[in-house]
């Protein structure tokens, strides 16, 4: 076990993105929407912790998924239909 984790803490050590520079509003707004993450995330375990109620992760997986096949669905029913030149 211990072997593997060294394997992919070394992967993970040579992997480097570059920096970005990033407009200050638009870095303002992310922070701002990680932030509301993180107190979501907290409030979450604080909720069960003091309930006592858990949601399998399957269970959780399984209502995102449908959630965004609605999503998609809906976009599609809004796509344009384009047409293609019949040059092809």
């Amino acid at each position: 076990m211990q072997r593997n984790s060294n394997a992919l803490e070394l992967l993970m050590k040579t992997a480097t993105l570059p920096s970005l520079r990033v407009d200050p509003p638009l870095r303002d707004a992310a922070q701002s929407v990680r932030a509301e993450f993180v107190a979501r995330g907290l409030a979450s375990r604080e909720a069960t912790q003091t309930t006592g109620v858990y949601f399998a992760a399957g269970e959780v997986h399984a209502e995102l998924g449908q959630m965004l096949q609605q999503a998609c669905a809906k976009v599609q029913e809004h796509k344009p239909v384009r047409d293609w030149p019949s040059g092809r």
